[in-house]
């Protein structure tokens, strides 16, 4: 019997090989760099979110709350029933031109497993049995024995889009979806998504297909000293950083500026007994997400990034008055010269009758 599942394996795959497309690999173009990225897993049966996180190796159970926009009050144990996505957060490393995810997650093989079955029905087929065969250096995908760890290389990307720096999330394509209605839906353009994914004709676009989606990134005041940089924050989202000690949160009503906070939960470095403080130099009795308004005026303290032994911050100032309408502006330039020069004249006439 053992045989014989072995053989109809060995089967699968080599007709897989004549008969499968490969999946799309996203252009990465700085060698090397790294960046947070999202993808949509649709599990094949009812689970929960705890088991979806070690699947795929995220380390901060918040974190996976944050890219899902669930509640932080979200117990572990919340069912996803089968076919339901869920976006998994990881880290995106460009290498050859490409993105993958970053060594990470590593998959131990189990009795009866084979590289199909693990590309197509544990990871929903995000990657094919080719590709895992590939980073991990297996010159026969047929030859993988019980215990053998393999690293999953998910799809990612961390180029700029349009000149804008964005949080790539490779998204699976529902059933009926078009490109132009998935293009209006994330507000990008049918003819950069076509361009992202490699794709000449937008009638191609197949369910189940991983489509790149440029997802606009809050701006940040993070340096590049800090251990999370880069800091790129998808809109609708939230994360915690710095240790856990600090919770940042992105949306389109803040104009995607960053808004961080004090976290409020325990410090995950051991060699932080609490969380450092986060007040900001220069400013009575500001601390991170505090802000103090003077005249037209704003001044806020703001996350600026971490180190093993502190929090950074900063204080950023800015102006919270409204401009001039156009048309005022218009009106009043429309009045020219001649008036200013009739109201001046008007003026001194008027001081020199009451100061004589």
């Amino acid at each position: 019997m053992g045989y014989a599942k072995v053989f109809l394996g060995v089967l699968l795959v080599t007709a897989l090989a004549a008969t499968s497309t490969a999946q799309t690999k996203l252009k990465c173009s700085k060698a090397g760099a790294t960046c947070t990225a999202l993808i949509d897993y649709v599990s094949p049966n009812n689970t929960n979110v705890t088991t979806i996180q070690s699947l795929f190796q995220v380390e901060n159970f918040q974190n996976l709350l944050g890219a899902n926009n669930f509640p932080t009050s979200t117990p572990s144990d919340k069912d996803v029933t089968a076919k339901k996505k869920i976006r998994i957060p990881f880290t995106c490393l460009c290498d050859n031109g490409t993105g993958v995810s970053n060594h990470k997650p590593v998959y131990t093989v189990q009795e009866g497993d084979t590289l199909d079955h693990i590309a197509r029905d544990v990871f929903s087929g995000l990657v094919t049995y080719q590709q895992i065969a590939d980073v991990n250096g297996l010159p026969d995908p047929n030859n993988i024995t019980r215990g053998q760890e393999l690293w999953i290389p998910l799809p990612c990307s961390c180029d700029e889009v349009n000149g804008a720096k964005v949080v790539h999330y490779g998204m699976v394509v529902d059933a009926g979806s078009t490109v132009e209605v998935i293009a209006k839906q994330y507000g990008t353009t049918q003819a950069t998504l076509l361009r992202l994914n490699n794709m000449t004709d937008p009638s191609k676009l197949q369910a189940g297909q991983v489509l790149d989606i440029p997802l606009p990134a809050c701006s940040s005041n993070v340096n590049s000293s800090s251990l999370d940089y880069p800091f790129l924050l998808a809109n609708g989202t939230y994360v915690y950083t710095a240790y856990n000690c600090v919770k940042c949160k992105c949306d389109s009503a803040n104009n995607y500026t960053l808004q961080c906070e004090p976290s409020g939960l325990k410090s995950t470095n051991s060699d932080w007994t609490t969380c450092p403080a986060m007040q900001c130099q220069g400013a009575d009795g500001l601390f991170i997400g505090n802000k103090t308004s003077s005249g037209c005026n704003q001044t806020s303290c703001v996350y600026s990034g971490f180190t093993s032994k502190s929090i950074l911050t900063s204080l950023v100032t800015e102006s919270i008055c409204p401009a001039p309408s156009a048309a005022w502006k218009i009106g009043f330039q429309g009045l020219g010269w001649n008036f200013f020069l009739f109201i001046s004249i008007q003026l001194i006439l008027f001081l020199s009758l009451h100061l004589s």
